[in-house]
């Protein structure tokens, strides 16, 4: 089981310069098995083209112990976990610096739901989160980014399996699902829409307002839950 994770876990990172969504190494994908409390996450540092399976660091979900791979699991690791711990239906989890999806990062602006592309994977807005306070950098970094990411959601109402994507404000995005390679999936469709609403913005140099929510819960439904009928059966 483990290789089988470490080799989609592998896969999933190689997704990431392949779609655009990193530079260099600024990224990381990772992903669990809950049944085993394990999680297989991408080494720190280490250039893409130079990643085989078995460099994909194995820590554990309750204490972060290192218990495969000789390599630093990805400096996020803590960030991933305390994800994982809190949002209980993912099994995947992607942190990128996309360019558009970090400009509202960067500029403390949810992404607003303007049309029916964002509704397809995202039922709202993606949120973003408060600023690190001086004791939370100072202490520990990592592990109070998972933490303001999931108050962003306790505090905000929004559940993380509708809308599987956050802006760290300031730094950039995480998005999640049911497995790494839909959680990468779940990364491109964010910095597209990002661009779009950017872009849209920007053209009428104005606030727009949010798209009409019926047609926000109709293009959601289409793909998601228990009368979803888009794609084939």
């Amino acid at each position: 089981m483990l290789k089988s994770l470490k080799r989609e876990v592998l896969e999933a990172n190689l997704l990431l310069p392949k779609h655009g969504l990193v530079l260099f190494t600024w990224g990381n994908v990772s992903g669990l098995d809950r049944e085993k409390g394990l999680m297989a996450i991408k080494p720190s540092g280490v250039e893409y083209s130079n990643l085989t399976p078995d460099e994909m660091v194995v820590v554990e979900l309750d204490t972060g112990k290192t218990v495969e791979g000789k390599l630093n699991p990805s400096s996020d690791y803590k960030t991933h976990l305390e994800i994982y711990k809190s949002f209980s239906k993912i099994g995947g989890i992607v942190h990128t610096h996309s360019k558009w999806a970090t400009v509202f990062a960067q500029s403390m602006l949810q992404i607003p739901p303007l049309g029916t592309t964002h509704a397809d994977y995202f039922r709202g807005a993606i949120p973003c989160t408060r600023d690190h306070l001086s004791e939370e950098i100072i202490t520990d970094y990592e592990l109070a980014t998972g933490r303001i990411i999931v108050e962003c959601f306790l505090e905000t109402g929004i559940d993380p399996n509708d809308v599987p994507a956050v802006l760290v404000a300031r730094h950039g995005p995480f998005t999640w699902a049911e497995n790494a390679l839909s959680a990468v999936e779940n990364a491109v469709v964010l910095e597209t829409v990002a661009d779009m609403a950017w872009h849209s913005l920007a053209f009428k140099n104005t606030q727009f307002e949010s798209m009409p929510i019926p047609l926000l819960e109709k293009h959601h439904a289409r793909k998601h839950g228990k009368n979803a009928y888009y794609g084939q059966k």
